[in-house]
């Protein structure tokens, strides 16, 4: 397993992406996240007070008072573009593991100071090596693009599977969402 932080958050024309870099690995895994997940984890790295506890505040709250703890959270398959991760809980030295969303576990892990681990497997097949000046918006000519364009082009590539395997159940109503929103897509980065 390759043991990740959260190196930012990034906004696309698909959405939020969450960027998480390997600690000891060049890699960095973007994975597209909701809205509400999004702002849960903005809301924590910026150390933002509210008033009323967020969805994932009140889980961390309740499990301290379980005396249960996240001892980590693993993110361990990519399924038809699909992310996988199990939350793995201690309580009186018994472990168990919980199926989560890993925007939820990310989420999560954060405000229990958790490890934030991804399996090697799923580091293969999505993990992409990103420019530092890139990332910080100092792209030179010829240089791979900022941060959210190379998330952008990891999207689009999911939303092409996503297309083929729509075509293939013949779901064909979503696969014209799909092929609605790559032509879209592929159009902003035509002209930008």
């Amino acid at each position: 397993m390759i043991l990740v932080k959260v190196a930012g958050l990034s906004l696309s024309n698909m959405g939020f992406v969450v960027l998480l870099r390997g600690e000891q690995d060049e890699r960095t895994l973007p994975i597209f996240i909701g809205g509400a997940e999004a702002q849960s984890i903005a809301i924590h790295m910026d150390k933002v007070e509210i008033p009323r506890p967020l969805t994932h505040d009140l889980l961390k709250n309740v499990m301290d008072c379980l005396e249960c703890r996240v001892k980590r959270v693993v993110i361990n398959d990519l399924v038809e573009s699909t992310f996988y991760a199990v939350l793995v809980l201690d309580r009186d030295g018994t472990e168990a593991e919980v199926d989560a969303r890993p925007s939820d576990a990310v989420a999560l892990a954060l405000r229990c100071a958790a490890p934030i681990y991804v399996v090697k497997k799923v580091m293969d097949q999505a993990g992409v090596v990103l420019d530092e000046k890139a990332a910080e918006g100092e792209q030179a000519e010829g240089e791979k693009p900022p941060a959210g364009a190379v998330a952008v082009k990891t999207g689009l590539a999911q939303l092409k599977e996503r297309l083929e395997q729509a075509i293939r159940r013949e779901q064909y109503e979503e696969a014209a969402k799909l092929r609605d929103e790559i032509k879209r897509i592929e159009r902003s980065q035509t002209h930008n």
